[in-house]
This record gives C-alpha cells, structure tokens and sequence, in this order.
C-alpha cells in the first residue's frame, strides 16, 4: 500500500480524506468535527439541519404556515438556524484541527438564502462550501463574499467546464477542488445525464482523467479532485495515489461514516447497513427532484415501485386502443384505457388497490384507500423544501408557484420521510427505517463483508479514519 500523504486543501495542509455530506439531520456537528478532528475535512450538512433548545433538545421542525410560501419561509428559518448550530458544533469538536466543509443541495428550496444565512451566523467556523444536485453557478460569489473555499460536486468534465466558463473563472484562487461524483456509484442523488446508460456503470478514470485533462487547460492541475462514489478500501485506488496523470486526489467517504459511534443515524439504520448484500442498493428515479437516487431497496422502495407498476394509460377520449371506458373517482368521472388494461385494473381492485390517481404523463395509478389519502396530504402540506417537487408540483419561482404540471402521485414528500427515518427512536424504529427512504452508496453491501465491522462492530470516527489509512 502507497503511504498516504497529507494535502492542501482551503488553505491547510489536511489528510487527503473529505467525508461526505449527507442531508437532512445526517451530516452533524459531531460527525464532521470528529473527521476534522482526526486530520481530514468534515462535513456538515446546513439541508434542514437540527436546531437545539435551550435543554440541547431537538427542535421539531413543524409547520404552522396557511401556505406553501409562508411554510417555506420556516423551513428556511430552520435551515439557517441548524446549519449554524451544527458549525458551531463541529468547530468545537474539531478543536481547530482539519477543516470544516458545509455541504448544500443546490435544487433546496431557498438555498442561497440558507447558504448566505448560515456563513452570515457562523462567520470564520466554516472552510468551505460544497455543493452539487444542479449547476450552482452562484456557488463561487457566495464563496468570495465570505472569503472561504468552494466545492462544486461535477459528474462529468462537460458540467465543469460550463460552470468555469459562466461564473467560476471569475473566483479561481478560491476553487478549493473539484468533486468527481461517480454517478453509478454515490449514495444520495446523482447527476446522470439524459445520454448516459444507469444500468451500465462506467469507469471512473477516464472520467476524471477527462476532467483534469480540461482543469490544466485552465490552469487548475495542482486543483485536488475530490474521488467521490464508490470508494471504500484506499488499497484499492493505489493507481490513483501520487498518480502524475491525475494530479493531486483526494478521497471522498459518503457511506462509511454512516456506520460510526458520532452518527447521529438511528441504531436500526446502523443495523440494517450491517446486513446488506450486493445489489441491495440500487439507482431509482423516484426522487421529487427528478435526479437519479441511490438508496436502500426496503419496503419504502418497494412500495414506489410497485405503486408505478400499477400504471396505465387513459385518455378523456376514445383514441386508438383506449376504448374501454373506465369511471375515476367517487363521481366516477369517465376515461378510456385498453382493454387489456381494464382486465389489469379490475384485478388491482380486487387486491385492494381501489384508487386511481392521475398522474403527469397521462397515466393512472392504483393504490389502496389509505395510501391514496397519505400521498393527497403530503402533497397539501408541501413546505417547499424543494426549489421545484414534481411530487406535488411546488415551484419556488414567482408568480403561478408551480411547476406547471400536475401533481404525480408516483413520487413522494423527501423532507418528511428523511425527517422521519432520521430522527426514529424506541421499539419501533426498525419499522421505521424500513418504511421510509433510506439513502446509501452502492458499496453500502460491504459493511457485511469487511473484517473490520465483525461482530458488529461501530467505530469511532477517529478508528475509522485509522483504519483507512492502512488501506483498508
């Protein structure tokens, strides 16, 4: 094993080891001061970060806003609040050593008012910003007003180079390093594109070999990449360490720091990650956001998948083959699917599945009373926690509020099911986790396998990073 040497990184010299963020009440204080701690860059995430009383309690997020908009404007009042608690707290546990990275999903609702509100309430505690999920053009004007390193989360040598011709040129003495996230292999949403085959991974050196091929023309090659999705034992990159057609590299961790003493995720999570097999984990589009999402296939996914593979097409109108007329609703209002599809429906029916549900693209789902009922008031109680939610077809942008489009029932609320698995407790958590989204790299299968979680084992975020330097 290649000796693993430290790297400047926002300014100070660090362990080339970034922890990944990971939103919603995942990506801690605790968390990301114990990894600055222990040499590397933590991270915090300020999507909806936890808030704390005077008691150093939880602060529900509940929302009391009449609409959308008032609504959005609480979750933005607690994502500015949690974010700055969790700076704070990881500045402390840090004790000053490695650095501390805030992490931000640029398709958030509000997101560069969060941003600008927790570097505003955490001034000189926070490194530098990383952010992905979009093309976050504003990322670098954010940084240099606040003086602190950027991160922009990139796919492809194509997305970076659009974001340095637009606006990242303007700010290069603070472009900290690029992350690659390797869209097959990332846990949380990942940045495929249209053109790009998610059945059919790719390898990532010639990727990122393209992408610092265009940074030197720029005049980035001593730029870190940030290698993000998929890495688990350094061992196994040791082509890519001190490797001079590369550059300088650095190792991202996502996952792994899931399963340690600080994370704050519920014991059942921890649990659940310890028994996954290969193939447990896979890509979806089920996400609100539109994005490609790799998560845990429980019983939430399952559930989504099924709810869309009870889908057919109808019109208002007798067209082609959709003949057969079928009554919607309590008024039972009439539209035509095949009649092939009639003989579907009336079994879906039979099973239980007695709602139907108009979706976006001219199709019908089937679900039962109860589920139906659950997913019309996710969609009223939408908090905007999205800048758009095709789920229930909120847009932050003046002045319809709205996508455009109908609302689609095969998607789901993200914010109150990342909510929910995050902050499970008591006997009945492991249902919990299994019955809602619960996001995970697609190496997640190998705390099954690796000797160093044997017996169950849980370290802490300072043996984990120890252990990583072996190469393992």
């Amino acid at each position: 094993m290649k000796s693993i040497n430290a790297v400047r990184l926002g300014g100070a010299e660090v362990l080339p080891l970034v922890e990944g963020g990971k939103g919603v009440s995942v990506s801690t204080g605790e968390s990301a001061g114990a990894w600055a701690a222990a040499g590397g860059a933590g991270t915090i995430s300020v999507v909806n970060a936890d808030s704390y009383d005077e008691n150093g309690n939880v602060v529900p997020q509940i929302y009391k806003g009449r609409t959308r908009r008032e609504r959005q404007e609480e979750l933005i009042d607690y994502a500015i609040k949690g974010g700055i608690a969790q700076a704070k707290i990881a500045h402390e546990r840090s004790g000053g050593k490695g650095r501390i990275h805030a992490n931000i999903l640029w398709e958030m609702g509000g997101s560069e008012r969060v941003i600008e509100g927790v570097m505003e309430g955490a001034k000189g505690l926070i490194h530098g910003l990383t952010c992905g999920a979009g093309m976050p053009y504003r990322l670098s004007e954010i940084a240099a007003k606040f003086g602190v390193h950027y991160y922009p989360i990139v796919s492809s040598a194509r997305a970076f180079n659009a974001l340095w011709k637009r606006a990242y040129s303007k700010a290069a003495e603070l472009l900290g390093g690029v992350v690659y996230e390797d869209p097959w292999r990332a846990g949380g949403h990942n940045g495929l594109s249209n053109t790009e085959n998610p059945l059919m991974p790719e390898d990532p050196y010639p990727r990122v070999l393209a992408l610092r091929k265009l940074m030197r023309t720029f005049g980035l090659g001593d730029t870190p990449i940030i290698m993000a999705g998929g890495v688990w034992w350094l061992e196994e990159w040791q082509d890519w360490i001190d490797n001079p057609e590369l550059g300088p590299i650095v190792f991202q961790f996502g996952t792994r720091p899931l399963l340690t003493q600080e994370s704050p995720i519920p014991d059942a999570w921890k649990s659940r990650l310890l028994t996954l097999k290969k193939g447990d984990v896979y890509l979806n589009r089920f996400s609100p956001t539109g994005f490609y999402s790799s998560a845990v296939n429980n019983s939430f996914m399952q559930e989504l998948r099924e709810r869309s593979e009870r889908q057919v097409a109808y019109s208002s109108e007798p067209l082609g083959e959709l003949v057969a007329r079928y009554g919607i609703g309590a008024r039972k209002r009439e539209v035509f699917v095949t009649e092939a599809d009639l003989l579907h429906i009336k079994g879906w029916e039979a099973a239980g599945f007695t709602e139907a549900m108009r979706t976006p693209d001219s199709t019908l789902i089937f679900v039962t009373p109860e589920r139906a009922k659950e997913i019309l008031a996710d969609q009223v109680a939408c908090m905007g926690c999205l800048s758009e939610c095709r789920f229930s077809n909120w847009s932050q942008r003046p002045p319809e509020y709205s996508n455009g489009r109908r609302a689609d029932p095969r998607s789901f609320c993200i914010q109150k099911t990342l909510q929910t698995i995050s902050h499970a407790e008591g006997p009945d958590q492991a249902e919990i986790a299994d019955h809602n989204l619960m996001f995970g790299g697609t190496n997640a299968w190998r705390f099954a396998t690796d000797p160093f979680y044997s017996n169950g084992f849980v370290p802490t975020v300072k043996q984990l990073i120890e252990r990583i330097m072996t190469g393992r």
